[in-house]
């Protein structure tokens, strides 16, 4: 029980027409603070997609998963979002927006292995 740790976590979220409010589960972000962990899992499903909206940039949503996985690593240059702190760059990975990717609220948990959690969050969310 000592070990068990505090976590978030949010469902990330494909929305092809902002004004309907419709979307598409592709992905599970998790942050523990205490662990020093971060790290995201995705599935971009075109025929999924495809039937939500013909015309969805599939490769767009592609490069920004990218950008999302490389920020929540701290993997690019040091010089913007990704040189923060690392519960600043979940919160701003998390932060509500009216894009085409958007995520569920955060929700906290315990666990003892925030990646195996992240595995177990992925398949009963996403896949």
């Amino acid at each position: 029980m000592l070990d068990r740790v505090i976590f978030e976590y949010a469902i990330i979220r494909v929305v092809p027409k902002v004004e309907r409010e419709e979307f598409i589960n592709i992905g599970v972000i998790i942050m523990s603070q205490r662990k020093r962990f971060m790290d995201l899992k995705y599935h971009i499903d075109s025929d999924r997609l495809s039937s939500f909206s013909k015309d969805i940039d599939k490769a767009l949503i592609q490069r920004y998963m990218k950008s999302w996985e490389l920020i929540s690593k701290g993997s690019l240059s040091g010089q913007g979002i990704e040189s923060l702190d690392l519960h600043l760059r979940f919160r701003w990975l998390t932060a509500n927006r009216s894009t085409i990717i958007q995520c569920s609220p955060v929700h906290p948990g315990l666990c003892e292995d925030p990646a195996e959690r992240l595995v177990r969050l992925f398949k009963r969310f996403v896949l």
